[in-house]
């Protein structure tokens, strides 16, 4: 799964929520467009579909496999930008 697939996904059912889909949206485009989203953004999006929890409703709409998909491709795009702290 590609990253603008991914916050596709969070896009699809964020429009109760106008916050979120402003965010999900603009990451949608820069994505397809080749920018780069910052780490802190799609740490923020998938924060906040946690917290409006929008998870369940992923789950039933695209299956467990898709979900988990999803989170991991995005996880691992904030794991790859994200400084790594000093010890």
């Amino acid at each position: 799964m590609k990253l603008t697939d991914a916050t596709r996904m969070i896009m699809a059912e964020a429009a109760p929520f106008p916050e979120l889909m402003r965010v999900t949206r603009n990451a949608h485009d820069e994505l397809a467009t080749g920018r780069p989203v910052p780490h802190q953004t799609l740490s923020w999006m998938v924060r906040e579909a946690s917290r409006k929890d929008l998870y369940g409703v992923l789950i039933r709409k695209h299956g467990k496999n898709a979900f988990d998909e999803m989170v991991t491709v995005l996880c691992r795009e904030i794991d790859r930008q994200a400084p790594v702290p000093a010890r």
